[in-house]
Parts: C-alpha cells; sequence; structure tokens
C-alpha cells in the first residue's frame, strides 16, 4: 500500500478547508453535525440489519440490538436537526464557563481572607464568566466566530506549510 506524505498536497488541503470554514462557518458547523449523525446511524444501520439477516434457525433467541437502533435513532435526529444540537452544546459550555469564572472569583474572594489578592488577579476570572454569558445569549454566532478562527488558522498553517516546502527543499542531486 502506497503512504501519500505530500506536503504540499497537505498545505492545499489546509487552505481549501481553512477557506471553507472561514467563507460558510454557520453551514460547516451543521456539516459537521450531520458527519457525526452518519456516524452513529450507519452503525446502527448495520447492527439492526445483522439482527435482521441472522440465520434465525441458528440464533432463534437472538436479543434485539437497542444499542443499534438508539444510535441510529440518535444518528437521524442529529442529521434532521444538527442547529438544536450545535445550540445545545454552545449553551453546556457557555454554562460551564460561567460556573467556572464565578467558582474562580468565589475562590479569589475566599483567599482574601488570609492574603492580599491584587485586582489584576480577577481580570481571568471575570472575562471567563463574561465569555460564558456571551455563549449564552448568542450561542451560535460564538461557534461561527470559532470555527472562523480555526479557519484562518488553517490557512495559515497551510500557506506557511507550502512556503517552507518550497524554501527548504532538498536540492537535486545529479
Amino acid at each position: 500500500m502506497k503512504v501519500v506524505n505530500n506536503p504540499a498536497l497537505r498545505s492545499v488541503f489546509a487552505i481549501v478547508l481553512g477557506l471553507i470554514l472561514v467563507l460558510w462557518p454557520a453551514a460547516t458547523i451543521n456539516y459537521l453535525v450531520i458527519v457525526i449523525g452518519v456516524l452513529f446511524l450507519v452503525p446502527g444501520l448495520i447492527a439492526m440489519i445483522g439482527y435482521l439477516m441472522r440465520d434465525k434457525e441458528r440464533y432463534p433467541d437472538a436479543a434485539f440490538p437497542i444499542e443499534g437502533a438508539g444510535s441510529a435513532l440518535f444518528g437521524l435526529w442529529l442529521i434532521v436537526m444538527p442547529a438544536f444540537f450545535v445550540n445545545i452544546l454552545m449553551y453546556v459550555l457557555g454554562a460551564l464557563l460561567v460556573i467556572a469564572g464565578i467558582q474562580q472569583i468565589a475562590s479569589l474572594a475566599s483567599a482574601r481572607r488570609w492574603t492580599q489578592v491584587p485586582g489584576f488577579f480577577y481580570v481571568v476570572p471575570v472575562l471567563i464568566l463574561i465569555c460564558g454569558i456571551v455563549i449564552l445569549f448568542d450561542p451560535f454566532s460564538v461557534a461561527e466566530t470559532a470555527f472562523i478562527l480555526f479557519g484562518i488558522t488553517s490557512m495559515v498553517y497551510g500557506i506557511s506549510g507550502l512556503i517552507n516546502g518550497f524554501r527548504f527543499r532538498k536540492p537535486k542531486t545529479e
């Protein structure tokens, strides 16, 4: 089996992926959830088809693959309602950040009882808290921003890879 290890191809792929993420972040988020849905759906269907196609005389008491049915139904749900799951994920992330920010602020306030805590130590916990609140109030645009940032980073990685590949190419020996 031939292994493809072409840095230029990898760089071009990273640039294309980055462009897709930057140009269509909302669609990309939904398609990612749909792909995850397919990854749940296919094994579930395979398990259920295997159950239905089994040799009923050799395996008459085979249990119905409940986890296969659950996997297929969950995958179908992800495929049909991807935006719903993106929003749920962002709400969970926002809530976790709010809790983390409050916990850090409370810990610093508690530490003030036995030591002096300079004000700048509160900056990061307050920023975490603010990020969590922003995510809770506008979860989908925050998700889009994350995909845009990832897309820009992917393009920079690809361009850097192309430049490095051409700049530091091994000289040809005759």
